[in-house]
């Protein structure tokens, strides 16, 4: 029984915003019931690695959701959504703005049947405005916040993720937005709709850079591995050839590793008592930083390092952090049963709670793999679920 116990949703949505959004709710103890096309399933299930044909993306992504196939561009299928939409909490959908209206699904038609139902609308640009119904997915988010452009070398193009960030940057607002309409619900008794679009959570991790653009016209650029706001900062390479990552946004931590590497003198210079003073003169200090790394194998740094309570860490691939203590510590990753792989192993629920836990209860299912249960539960009898599948209502 976790946090959500009760609170049952539909994720509707496809990829990856919408639905990390419903798989972290449902880490928590919710009922998701996933609904996906008949015939084309959500492209997740084929996107990324897969392992004898079986996609892994969508294990985690699909974990702990009901799988009901039903396409919602049939009558019959829209009215399987007004059934489910009547003994849910919440519809998480990312249709261009329009198409739920089309299908006679709109936020209205469904919360008259429902009052206490939150719809939750994730799009690329939101339901209004110029490009609401153009297509839009993550990576123009990371275009146009002003991600790619401050991401990279000084002198290299603009540097866009290797995974979809801006997606599940979203996801985890629009669960965050999921859970403040509810609990409104609760004083009010009242759903509500809420229209996020994946360019804007983005731009709240990016911090004040239009504050600072109004108030002080500054436009950020690239700078590596580097920061702006204080140095050193940035991946160093050790003598075995592996590379760690070291912060200073403390003052006192900056101090600690410019003695640990033997440049005491720099720390009583006028320039090193600010972050800014600091960036000003960040050759010199990357220069002292970087041959002391240099000449010392990964594991003495990190000694080192330690030793002097200074901010360090390796740079890890999977490997690494399959292996890693700290994480083990954690809990951070768990193997579970599948009836399709045997077994897979995937990252746990993100945070730990002292009295309602999250879990993991099962992976991705197989595409319709709940149908039949899921509308048996709405009092579709076998006779009338076998005819829905044999008119292509339903899979």
């Amino acid at each position: 029984m976790g946090a959500l116990s009760g609170i049952r949703v539909i994720d509707a949505a496809t990829l990856f915003a919408g639905p990390s959004a419903a798989m972290m709710l449902g880490d928590f103890g919710a009922d998701v019931i996933k609904v996906e096309h008949p015939r084309r399933p959500d492209p997740s299930r084929g996107h990324g690695a897969s392992s004898g044909g079986v996609g892994l993306w969508w294990k985690t992504l699909g974990r702990n959701k009901r799988a009901a196939a039903v396409d919602l561009s049939k009558a019959e299928g829209q009215e399987i959504l007004k059934r489910l939409a009547e003994r849910s909490d919440v519809l998480v959908e990312n249709f261009r703005p329009g198409t739920l209206e089309r299908w006679n699904l709109a936020p209205e038609v469904l919360q008259e049947l429902n009052p206490r139902l939150v719809v939750a609308r994730m799009t690329g640009f939101g339901q209004v405005g110029p490009m609401a119904s153009r297509p839009g997915f993550g990576t123009l988010a990371e275009a146009m916040s002003g991600f790619a452009a401050m991401t990279g070398e000084p002198d290299g193009p603009p540097t866009l993720p290797p995974l979809a960030m801006a997606d599940g940057i979203a996801g985890l607002a629009m669960a965050y937005a999921v859970m403040v309409a509810l609990h409104a619900r609760e004083e009010t008794g009242r759903g509500q709709v809420i229209d996020m679009a994946i360019i804007e959570p983005i731009l709240g991790l990016l911090g004040p850079q239009m504050t600072a653009f109004k108030e002080l016209g500054v436009v950020p650029q690239r700078t590596g591995n580097r920061s702006s706001s204080n140095a050193p900062r940035n991946t160093y390479r050790t003598r075995d050839g592996r590379w760690v990552a070291i912060s200073t946004s403390a003052q006192s931590i900056a101090e600690r590793v410019m003695r640990l590497v033997g440049r005491e003198d720099l720390v009583t210079e006028p320039w090193f008592a600010t972050g800014a003073g600091r960036v000003a003169h960040v050759e010199e200090l990357d220069a002292a930083v970087g041959s002391w790394i240099g000449e010392r194998d990964a594991a003495e740094v990190i000694a080192r390092f330690e030793e002097a309570d200074a901010a360090v860490a390796m740079i890890y691939n999977v490997k690494d952090i399959a292996d890693d203590k700290q994480y083990e510590a954690l809990n951070t990753f768990i193997e579970l049963p599948d009836e399709e792989l045997g077994s897979v192993t995937m990252q746990n629920v993100m945070f730990r709670m002292s009295e309602t836990p999250g879990q993991v209860r099962w992976p991705g299912a197989p595409h319709g793999r709940h149908t039949d249960e899921v509308l048996g539960e709405l009092g579709y009898d076998a006779p009338l679920i076998a005819r829905l599948r044999a008119d292509g209502v339903i899979a």
